[in-house]
């Protein structure tokens, strides 16, 4: 059965406790997270129902929710930081996100984490695109992660960045085909069983789009904040708000924009808006945010990928590294 006003079901929210059954008679503890009592009955008069539906024979069915003291929403416990306990060692934990997918997400991501590095932080990757990740391409390490005496994966180091990917479990033409409860399974694990050590921030890249894996997937991690990418034609700025829209669903403070392609720029200096301009910096304005930066589009950006040398890497203060580098700056001062 679903969560009220969710497109998943309550076991995937972890909110089932304990299942008891005695011959012909079931009983199941619920703990919600949310203080709205009309949430609980609702929740236990659907779960009654369920099990009368599914069992043949069952003449009990007891369903007990336990609801906390105070006021809410009826909404289950989202993933911003004060509803998760922090991963120890972990300061920040920063969600890259996109409403889309072309956008240059994952790009942003890698060149990001390594910007924070270059300005002094201990800083981890995430790839949570289990799909289609790219991490370990554009960081250009393909080593698989060893695992230490307490069944913990050790991430491997690039370019001063420690990393986590499916990727590095997985051979590079074998495709994932899981369902949404085995992806979330793995973003828990990817964190919680994760030697990170100490880290001020913690990056992880979101899978492109607003669907039920990405929901899960902020409702998992105890995220302190997003960013969210987008390219400057209007295309792309209107699906951004879905992405935007998604982080405010699940309380994940907004911590700002990056227009990715904002230009291109010719070997003599001069610049094409291949994709429009000022799509990015338009939608910050409208919504109060900050426009952490302006990328522009280099062939530099995408040969770095490529090779496994992010830009701010191997150019930190050329054009497109140095605007890296001023968009992490610009995310350390949101983030005090």
């Amino acid at each position: 059965m679903k969560y009220p006003g969710y497109s998943r079901d309550i076991v995937s929210f972890g909110i089932v406790k304990e299942i008891q059954v005695d011959s012909t008679a079931v009983g199941v503890l619920i703990e919600l997270t949310t203080p709205n009592a009309s949430v609980g009955e609702e929740i236990a008069d659907a779960a009654r129902r369920a099990l009368r539906d599914q069992i043949p024979g069952l003449t009990d069915a007891h369903v007990q929710v336990r609801v906390p003291q105070g006021s809410g929403s009826g909404a289950p416990a989202p993933g911003g930081a004060g509803s998760r306990a922090k991963v120890a060692g972990i300061e920040r934990i920063i969600a890259v996100a996109s409403g889309k997918g072309g956008v240059g997400k994952s790009t942003c991501a890698v060149n990001l984490a390594c910007a924070l590095r270059h300005l002094g932080g201990r800083v981890g990757l995430m790839d949570a695109d289990i799909y289609g990740p790219s991490v370990p391409l554009m960081m250009g390490l393909q080593d698989k992660p060893f695992v230490n005496d307490r069944e913990q994966l050790i991430p491997p180091y690039a370019h001063g960045v420690k990393l986590m990917s499916m990727g590095f479990l997985i051979p590079d033409d074998q495709p994932v085909i899981w369902r949404g409860p085995m992806i979330q399974k793995t973003i828990q694990q990817f964190i919680h069983q994760v030697e990170w050590g100490a880290l001020d921030y913690l990056l992880v890249d979101l899978p492109p789009g607003t669907g039920d894996a990405q929901l899960s997937l902020c409702q998992t991690v105890p995220l302190d904040g997003g960013v969210v990418v987008t390219t400057p034609q209007a295309a792309s700025v209107g699906v951004v708000r879905k992405g935007i829209a998604m982080l405010e669903k699940v309380q994940v403070p907004l911590l700002g924009i990056i227009e990715n392609m904002s230009g291109f720029v010719a070997p003599d200096g001069s610049r094409v808006d291949i994709f429009g301009t000022g799509g990015g910096r338009a939608e910050a304005e409208r919504r109060g945010i900050p426009l952490l930066g302006e990328i522009p589009l280099i062939p530099g950006i995408r040969e770095g990928g490529d090779r496994g040398i992010p830009v701010v890497v191997a150019d930190p203060t050329g054009t497109a590294g140095a605007a890296f580098i001023a968009a992490a700056q610009r995310l350390q001062s949101r983030l005090g």
